[in-house]
């Protein structure tokens, strides 16, 4: 029997182990869409389902302000702890400087990126049913001036947790 032939013979077989992949093409493997023992779990499915941005119900101004207020509350501390001002009294608020001027530049960004005419979410493994009002350059608008918000609300609770608390 040649080696094509035992090739064959095997390919028939559900019980060979070369028969039983772990990573399965969901839809096209030319896109990398793989179905793997990770990313198509129920625990993984239902963890990127409940973020905000994939959230069913929620309006994209509110995806957007919950992303920014993670974001902004993220944010501050780096800034204010670990930044050359550190050691003086004006940690604090040069960490809140510094911070509201890079939200500024995120929102900035994702402004941009709503000009540029987005292309619609592609539906994946773990997001099946991603939020279509992204797919739009107003949707986009909507989600930047949200998280802009979101973000110097998350900034500001930040600077005023850490200033009482004297961290």
């Amino acid at each position: 029997m040649t080696i094509s032939e035992k090739v064959n013979q095997s390919s028939d077989r559900p019980s060979d182990p070369r028969n039983q992949e772990v990573v399965n093409p969901a839809a096209s493997p030319m896109n990398g869409n793989l179905a793997t023992p990770v990313n198509a779990s129920q625990f993984s499915t239902t963890l990127i389902g409940n973020l905000s941005a994939y959230r069913d119900g929620l309006s994209v101004t509110r995806r957007g302000l919950e992303v920014g207020i993670a974001h902004g509350l993220i944010i501050y501390t780096p800034f204010a702890k670990l930044g050359p001002l550190r050691d003086t009294g004006i940690a604090n608020v040069a960490g809140l400087f510094s911070s509201i001027g890079l939200t500024a530049i995120l929102t900035a960004t994702l402004l941009l990126y709503a000009a540029s005419n987005p292309p619609a979410p592609s539906k994946t493994i773990t997001t099946p049913n991603p939020p279509q009002a992204l797919a739009t350059r107003q949707g986009w608008q909507e989600y930047a001036k949200g998280f802009g918000t979101g973000s110097l609300i998350g900034v500001a609770i930040a600077c005023t947790l850490v200033s009482l608390l004297g961290i």
